[in-house]
């Protein structure tokens, strides 16, 4: 289990955020009291670090960053919640990966609670809240009013050891969680929710981090409920740093979009991923692997193993010819290589179609293995370029693809 990987700890001090000043009436801003709490923790990190305590109430505040070894521990009906007042959000550089903000050319804003190069950081409680009130930035999206890449609710970048366990993530204004160039990053009994119709809500999207687990969590979002990234086009193929060791467990959920996907920005490469147990309804794809040419990078060594689809359009997509570029810089001759794909013990109701699985010409898809895959449906499998071998997939995948008896 994820326990495994970074185990959860006790901390020796503790500290409510009503010593610093914090009042939890939903109306006072505590920016100060949360920036007070933070450095008092981070001059006081040594000997296991401090727990960070929000009583039951409404604590609204600005952004800020977080401090190495600390607990910040949502009580029952406590809520931490984002201002609504844009003009107060740091801009930050763009990630290196990719080059620019990820919707608009230049920075980025900061995430709601965000953390760059910590270690040990716990994030939990009795299913508090944190709640990024992202209808503001989902109307300067839809009104094009944006001048820079929306905020995630909560970044770590070039972090490690970090735990979100039992709390409540809503509505957040871009990607919801979002651990980059991270290792060793914990997430579950996580809830997420965020309207089906609020643009780029993903719920956690690991991005070129290692060591990354995810059990046990209910996700209800906008985009993608779990998405796995390593950069976009001739920047992520310059960084170069893969997303690998992605273990997902027991997830559930529903999106216009997808379950499960990898990619569509992967240049630094996606490898050794394993999905179980993952139950997606009222959906667009129960998995959906896209990349483009001019991504670059492999995808190799993903295995998905009991899957669960209720009403979706698509179960499997696994498509190279998916995804934007972030400027014309992108080299063309830049194709990603997919390798090593195996889906098994896939069952579905209410599907339109069961899968399509294209590859690229000058580059196809190899070593995909279908097996024990059940979608009782008329509609037909779509394949190109692609090479594997299927058993016991109904209805029958594609002729690229090897039947083994059995």
């Amino acid at each position: 289990t994820c326990s495994d990987m970074v185990p959860m700890k006790s901390r020796p001090q503790l500290v409510s955020i009503t010593v610093f000043g914090g009042i939890g009436d939903g109306k006072t801003l505590n920016t100060d009291a949360f920036k007070r709490a933070i450095k008092w923790i981070a001059h006081h990190r040594r000997g296991g670090g401090t727990q960070l305590y929000i009583p039951a109430g409404v604590w609204l505040t600005e952004s800020f960053n977080l401090t190495s070894h600390m607990t910040l521990f949502l009580a029952k009906d406590a809520t931490i919640q984002a201002t609504q007042d844009t003009s107060t959000w740091p801009l930050i550089d763009p990630l290196p990966s990719y080059g620019r903000g990820r919707e608009l050319p230049g920075g980025r804003f900061m995430s709601f609670l965000h953390g760059d190069g910590l270690h040990d950081v716990i994030i939990t409680g009795e299913n508090g809240t944190i709640d990024g009130r992202g209808d503001v930035w989902w109307n300067m999206w839809r009104e094009r009013t944006l001048q820079f890449t929306r905020p995630n609710l909560l970044e770590f970048m070039n972090s490690k050891d970090i735990i979100i366990s039992n709390v409540i993530l809503k509505n957040s204004p871009f990607w919801t969680v979002h651990p980059v160039y991270c290792s060793n990053v914990v997430i579950r009994y996580t809830t997420i929710l965020a309207p089906h119709d609020s643009p780029n809500t993903d719920g956690i999207d690991p991005d070129s981090s290692s060591n990354v687990c995810i059990e046990d969590c209910y996700i209800a979002t906008g985009d993608d409920l779990v998405a796995i990234k390593s950069g976009w086009d001739q920047y992520g193929i310059a960084y170069g740093r893969p997303s690998s060791g992605i273990t997902i467990r027991r997830l559930t959920g529903s999106t216009p979009f997808a379950g499960i996907a990898i990619g569509s920005e992967m240049s630094g490469g996606v490898e050794n991923v394993l999905a179980e147990d993952v139950t997606i309804y009222n959906s667009g794809f129960g998995i959906n692997l896209k990349t483009t040419i001019g991504r670059g990078g492999i995808i190799k060594n993903i295995t998905v193993s009991g899957l669960y689809v209720a009403n979706v359009r698509k179960a499997i997509r696994i498509a190279g010819n998916v995804g934007d570029h972030p400027d014309d810089g992108f080299d063309p001759d830049a194709v990603p290589i997919v390798n090593g794909i195996t889906i098994k013990d896939v069952r579905g109701v209410d599907v339109l179609q069961p899968g399509s699985i294209e590859g690229i010409k000058s580059s196809p898809f190899t070593q995909i293995c279908l097996s024990n895959i059940n979608i009782p449906i008329g509609t037909a499998w779509k394949c190109s370029d692609i090479s594997g071998v299927a058993q016991s997939v109904y209805p029958w995948p594609c002729s690229n693809l090897i039947g083994i008896q059995g």
